[in-house]
């Protein structure tokens, strides 16, 4: 990593002669937002309008722990008025040498356009202590917050009232397309919770700790997962364990995301008679999901609820 680092700097001057600076669609906006994921970039579009021109650092099918630094990262935060991060440790692993070298003091920490989006959500899993033997924990809570779309709507709001900051000539603007999406996003929450109330305290099996904020809204159980520890790829033994938990409470539905080893999960489905569903974080990640955070909601509730119906079912 350190290497990589040192390689991205070396060629930031470069980057920033052939990367283009600024997009066409740049140049014409008020602000430019960096996002470091994929929802936080679509609840910032939906939110700034033609009044931001807005990128995405991590792909929608990138584990956002692990994203792949690129020189033109640099050119982006370097030029940027804002950053959205999810905070909370999901991008402590490659977000803060992009910063450094970047030199941005529009980002700092406390700036008003350094956003946080874990500032407005109630964390889940929090630990008492901190025992890296337990795999990947993190110190803040659980950074898969934005699968809740109440945490989205928080998000959104923090989103209006700091680009309003930024840009005073286009609050209202914010504002009103706050509105649009908090009207949309209410109207579907109720169709969702309907959706997913028959499925109300079934078990599902996930590949790793991604969904509790999803889980707890719809009142779900997602506390199975294929690894044996967060992070820690699955082994033979806590397969077998996952798959006996599965037979004996009839289990029938394994989730899982676009980087992980989806061959693992199907040989789990195949010894139990579960069906392996393609879910995601990010719009764009599985088809279906590309138009956006509604969109992409939509379809998490939309497909779990379809799989879950036919449990049992011949």
């Amino acid at each position: 990593m350190n290497h990589h680092l040192s390689l991205i700097s070396q060629k930031f001057v470069l980057a920033a002669a052939l990367g283009g600076i600024l997009t066409a669609t740049a140049a014409h906006a008020t602000l430019n937002v960096v996002a470091t994921t994929p929802e936080l970039a679509a609840i910032a579009q939906a939110i700034g309008g033609d009044r931001v021109a807005v990128t995405s650092l991590a792909k929608p099918t990138e584990d956002p722990h692990f994203v792949t630094p690129k020189p033109s990262f640099i050119v982006k935060l370097n030029h940027a008025d804002a950053l959205i991060e999810g905070g909370a440790e999901l991008e402590v692993g490659w977000l803060p040498p992009l910063l450094d070298n970047a030199r941005n003091p529009k980002l700092a920490l406390g700036a008003p356009g350094r956003l946080q989006a874990a500032t407005v959500v109630s964390m889940l899993e929090v630990p008492t202590t901190l025992d890296r033997s337990k795999g990947d924990i993190h110190a803040m809570g659980n950074p898969h917050f934005m699968t809740d779309p109440l945490n989205g709507r928080a998000v959104a709001q923090l989103i209006a009232e700091r680009l309003g900051t930024l840009a005073p000539k286009e609050a209202e603007v914010f504002k009103a397309n706050l509105a649009k999406f908090n009207e949309r996003l209410d109207a579907k929450l109720i169709e969702w919770q309907k959706s997913l109330a028959p499925c109300a305290s079934k078990r599902v099996v996930a590949y790793h700790n991604t969904w509790p904020y999803f889980a707890q809204r719809f009142a779900l159980k997602v506390d199975l997962f294929l690894e044996p520890k967060p992070g820690i790829p699955p082994t033979p033994a806590n397969l077998a364990a996952v798959m006996s938990r599965m037979k004996a409470e009839r289990i029938r539905t394994v989730i899982v995301e676009p980087y992980q080893n989806r061959k693992t999960a199907e040989r789990v489905a195949a010894e139990t008679g579960a069906v392996v569903l393609d879910f995601c974080q990010f719009p764009g990640g599985v088809k279906g999901t590309e138009g956006g955070y509604i969109e992409l909601l939509d379809y998490l509730v939309q497909s779990l609820a379809k799989a879950l119906a036919t449990e049992g079912k011949p």
